[in-house]
């Protein structure tokens, strides 16, 4: 620091200490870059305000002349006038140097202009932008030395004020156009009162180091008379940025023939001015990657290292700068929150999202709301009405001049009102006017006015069968395309079930729909709307209904109704109609990502692409020298690149835009059975018959997993059976793949290749195909003996299958049986079995239900959700005791004697509950993995646990200790059991193998190995799921894909295959 600013301080200090208070000014300073958050944590220890004034003085002391400044320009923005005035004679002079600075790469003259101006420092996070900061300097420099205004206008939240900063920082833009500085006000929502002390400090601020002192203007028009001498006369040439301005009065009291910069939502605020005008949009939505790089920033992680929630946080903020900005400001502060505000985002509850220090409001709602708060009451109803538009979808004004009954010039000017205050944005495509919400502003509108959402939807429904009465809108109308395809969604939302019926199931609605945008959106409507429409008419029956309607009008639609069958033929098992496209028998066909195309390969060696809509077929690819087994087209729409496989050994790539093969994929040494793209485009993935994984990108072989490695016999060898790769599907970030072969999925980590978990499907019948789901939370399987199974990936456990879970529970009780049952994993029902009748049926819980278990008595229902809690339901009473304490999602519990009750966890945990206080007794630290079954020995005195870690532990109830850890099972172990001599505990592990341990001493007695059935396949379809010894204990009975009875030896006495049912007994 300056000798002379250094004495400034030591002069005025006792002043200084006695009147300021340091925490608005701290902020001004952190945000300046000039003080750390450490320092102000130094000064906020301080006990009274003076001590903590005096100890932000000694801190300023230590500094440079950077933070002379700062600390004058806050005390200026904080109203500290009189203060700021001691100090303005020791501001340190400007120097017009191109030295750079050694922090931020700007020249110090830039540094000290903006900093004496008191233009906003760039915010601790922050990401360029460089399109719309070029945009803003261009347009400053179209001002040239003429007065005039830019505009910078966009919707709350957009980045304006940070962009408009980051303009200022250029060496070269400053000296050419603005040689007497830059002069930065944050004006905002302003009155009379409220502006006049902006200008006060304005004055003030330019009047620093006059020799004759003034005293301060005594209303705005004097105010605005000595802003306009001082910028003529003292900072010619100078830019005036007033930022955050709603008012088109305030602009009024800077109309002074000067160059005036200002940041708005309002784009038409500079109407009331005089002057050149220039505008520049601030478009409302970050790219993705610019999203990541802001949270990686704010929680100081690579953008590869963020979890799994922070692509979904990025989605749901819907691009806004200021979103991801208040997200990340407070994972920073609350590192482990990212689920509770992805989920706050996703529940639309933006009063949960607070804000960080360093933002304006004091919630999300509230930055969303404060601008349609300024519209007046009138508009304010008419912007009401906008929260049933659909999302993405451009509305037409012809649409909204039905809705409001009004003429067109009357509508345009309402929505222009909302485009000028960025709360609406406008595409003009030629003549024609279409209007369309930020998907930020709609979920906000939505939120909002929830409740009265149907009755906003059926006014809009009411208002159109008002215009158009019996008739149907015609092409030539502007608004026909809206009605054809969102008329059902606003009868469905309005509740309007029979007026939809009536609309889905008229044959003039249905031909004329479908002559303007295909059958591929009405059969969506059918399906989405089907649980009305099948109260009318059987939905297998609706493709045939189409196709009946379009048949008696254009044969050209044959094709599409042929892709349309398809869709159908899952649901009803018939083929309706079939299409002659090759010579030979199709394998595959894909639809492109956009479905504008199908590709279809066959045995004939063609690979072809139709148009979905016309079938026309637009290429015939004939490279391939055998028959083609699949093809997929890429993720990204509008590319159209699509990779093909043989039985040649090759993988084709094809660019549809090109008559030829675009690459040829060499390396796999037979049949290539299945392709597919990754997430990305990047690399395409096959698999082979010669037992092969291979992944490519740009022809070159990337990777290459040799999947029958995976295939060993009992001597540990590669097995001899050929094992064909049949298919393999990616997860959705494409970190991991998927493969089948033969009866087994392997999930493979994409980058080391490394095996991460193998499941045996099957000892009956191999796999044919399997597919993540779009969020990968299930995982389809399609099976060769006509079975279809759906897996839940979050219950595979890390070191093996997949886990079951105990969705009903039985009790037999005075005659009569009584069943627990899981329903739509959000109730439980208290079913009686032998009448089939629901006796209860619980509220729809927050969290899916896992588990559930009835007492003995049928006082008590208990069930685990996948939150780690657990809930004690007294039917009888409606009481319910929550038991928390799990961090996981809970697997099983048992009820006890004495009113307790033993719950086992995927967190690897054992406790023991008071279910009648809800109080936790006892918590056992088990396992390393999920716990997968527990025990209860029959004397009561202890458990046993079994995990996913591959052990067993017995443990005392009394001491809370483990007696005996067994090891030696090689999968996870899957269930347990002790005999009711107390004497001995069986496990069954995934495996397919059985360990009898001897309780007492904790040894293994004996080991049963998994049998194999006539095709030389072990039982128990890979695992163990369930054991029981007889009364006696000589026998044990397994069960998985078969039933076994063993002797408590160890010897097999028999088997058999086994389907567990529940059947009433009809005497």
């Amino acid at each position: 620091m300056d000798v002379k600013s250094r004495n400034y301080l030591l002069m005025n200090r006792q002043a200084l200490e006695k009147d300021i208070k340091t925490s608005y000014i701290m902020d001004h300073m952190i945000s300046d870059e000039v003080l750390t958050l450490q320092e102000e944590e130094r000064v906020k220890q301080q006990n009274t305000q003076k001590e903590r004034a005096a100890m932000l003085i000694n801190i300023i002391l230590t500094k440079d002349n950077n933070s002379y400044r700062s600390f004058y320009n806050a005390l200026l923005h904080e109203g500290y006038r009189d203060l700021a005035a001691l100090l303005q004679d020791g501001i340190p002079a400007v120097s017009s140097g191109n030295r750079k600075s050694s922090m931020d790469g700007m020249t110090s003259y830039v540094k000290t202009v903006l900093c004496e101006g008191g233009v906003p420092q760039r915010p601790v996070v922050f990401v360029t932008r460089p399109k719309l900061v070029d945009a803003i300097k261009k347009k400053l420099s179209c001002l040239g030395s003429d007065p005039g205004w830019v505009t910078v206008y966009g919707m709350a939240g957009c980045g304006k004020t940070v962009l408009t900063a980051e303009a200022l920082r250029d060496h070269q833009l400053l000296e050419d156009y603005f040689p007497g500085g830059v002069h930065w006000i944050s004006v905002g929502k302003q009155d009379k009162a409220g502006l006049l002390i902006k200008l006060q400090n304005l004055c003030s601020r330019l009047e620093h180091d006059s020799t004759v002192s003034q005293r301060s203007p005594l209303n705005i028009e004097e105010a605005k008379d000595r802003l306009r001498l001082l910028m003529l006369r003292k900072y010619p040439r100078s830019l005036l940025v007033l930022d955050d301005i709603w008012d088109s009065w305030v602009l009024k009291a800077f109309d002074n023939q000067c160059q005036v910069l200002i940041t708005s939502r309002d784009r038409s605020v500079t109407d009331a001015v005089a002057g050149n005008k220039f505008e520049v949009h601030v478009e409302s939505g970050l790219a993705h990657e610019k999203g990541l790089e802001i949270l990686s920033l704010f929680v100081n992680m690579k953008i590869s290292e963020l979890p799994e929630q922070a692509n979904s946080l990025v989605r749901e903020c819907k691009g806004s700068p200021l979103v991801i900005s208040l997200i990340g400001a407070l994972l920073r502060d609350f590192p482990s929150r990212w689920e509770y505000y992805l989920r706050q985002l996703q529940n639309k509850q933006f009063k949960r999202i607070r804000k960080s220090s360093s933002y304006d409001y004091e919630a999300l709602d509230e930055a969303m709301s404060i601008s349609v708060e300024q519209l007046n009451d009138n508009y304010k109803d008419y912007y009401k009405d906008l929260s049933i538009l659909p999302k993405d979808v451009k509305v037409p004004t012809k649409v909204l001049c039905i809705l409001w009954d009004m003429e067109t010039e009357e509508v345009e000017d309402i929505l222009q009102e909302f485009v000028n205050k960025s709360l609406l944005f406008c595409d003009r495509n030629g003549k024609s006017f279409h209007y369309y919400l930020h998907d930020l502003q709609l979920d906000f509108l939505t939120e909002k006015n929830r409740n009265q959402l149907q009755e906003l939807h059926k006014n809009i429904v009411n208002q159109y069968k008002k215009y158009y009465k019996l008739k149907t809108p015609v092409p030539s109308q502007e608004d026909c395309m809206y009605w054809y395809n969102f008329l059902a969604y606003h009868m469905a939302g309005a509740n309007m079930q029979e007026e939809l019926r009536d609309l889905m199931f008229s044959l003039d609605w249905i031909k004329a729909k479908t002559e303007l945008v295909g059958p591929a959106h009405l059969i969506h409507e059918y399906v989405e709307y089907s649980s009305i429409l099948d109260q009318k008419i059987p939905l297998f029956d609706i493709p045939l209904l189409i196709f009946v309607v379009l048949g008696g009008y254009k044969t050209e639609y044959q094709a599409i109704i042929v892709i349309a069958q398809q869709v159908f033929k899952a649901e009803s098992g018939e083929r309706l109609l079939e299409i002659n496209a090759h010579d030979d028998e199709i394998l595959c066909c894909a639809f492109s990502a956009d479905g504008e195309f199908v590709a279809t390969c066959s045995s004939d060696k063609k690979v072809k692409i139709w148009n979905s809509r016309t079938g026309q077929c637009r290429r015939v690819y004939e490279e391939h020298s055998e028959q083609v087994n699949c093809c997929q087209f890429n993720n990204i729409s509008g590319q159209y690149l699509l990779a093909t496989c043989s039985n040649d050994t090759f993988i084709k790539l094809w660019d549809m835009n090109e008559k030829y093969c675009r690459n040829t994929m060499m390396g796999h040494e037979n049949s290539v059975n299945h392709c597919r793209f990754s997430p990305n485009d990047e690399y395409v993935a096959s698999c082979s018959t010669d037992g092969t994984l291979w992944a490519a990108c740009s022809g070159n072989e990337l990777k290459s997993i040799e999947i029958k490695d995976f295939f060993k016999n009992a001597d540990d060898q590669p097995d001899d059976v050929d094992v064909l790769v049949k298919c393999c599907s990616w997860s959705r970030n494409g970190d991991m793949i998927l493969v089948v072969a033969k009866n087994k999925l392997l999930l493979f980590d994409t980058e080391t290749c490394d095996l991460l978990t193998q499941v045996i499907i099957s000892h009956h019948s191999t796999i044919q195909y399997c597919d993540f789901c779009p969020g990968d939370e299930l995982v389809a399987v399609a099976l060769s003996h006509c079975s279809v199974e759906i897996w839940e990936t979050k219950k595979v456990c890390k070191s093996s299958d997949n886990v079951l879970k105990s969705e009903l529970d039985v009790v037999f009780h005075n005659g009569e049986v009584m069943i627990l049952v899981i329903y739509n994993q959000k109730h439980l029902q208290l079913i009686n079995g032998n009448t089939d009748n629901v006796i209860m049926q619980s509220a729809a819980q927050e969290s899916p239900i896992s588990c559930c278990c009835l007492s003995e008595d049928l006082k008590f229902a208990a069930f685990g959700q996948e939150s780690g809690t657990i809930k004690v339901w007294n039917w009888q009473l409606s009481e319910l005791v929550f038991l928390r304490g799990h961090m996981e999602a809970i697997k099983d519990f048992r009820l006890l004697e004495n009113s307790k009750l033993l719950s086992w966890s995927f967190d690897g945990t054992v406790k023991v509950w008071n279910i009648t206080t809800g109080n936790l007794e006892k918590d056992f630290a088990c396992h390393g993995g999920a716990v997968l079954s527990c025990a209860v020995s029959p004397d009561g005195s202890k458990f046993s646990s079994t995990s996913a870690d591959k052990t067993a532990k017995i443990w005392s109830f009394e001491s809370s200790a483990v007696l005996h850890e067994l090891k030696g099972h090689e999968a996870c172990v899957r269930c347990c059991t002790f005999s009711p001599n107390n004497k001995l505990l069986a496990t069954g592990d995934d495996k397919g193998e059985i360990r009898i341990w001897d309780v007492l001493a904790g040894a293994l007695l004996h080991f049963c190995s998994p049998v194999t059935v006539d095709e030389g396949e072990p039982t128990h379809g890979g695992w163990v799921t369930d054991l029981s010894f007889s009364p006696d204990s000589k026998m044990l009975v397994s069960s998985g894909g078969y039933l076994k009875m063993i002797k408590a030896e160890g010897n097999l006495l028999w088997y058999f295959a086994a389907a567990l049912k529940i059947r009433k007994n009809r005497g």
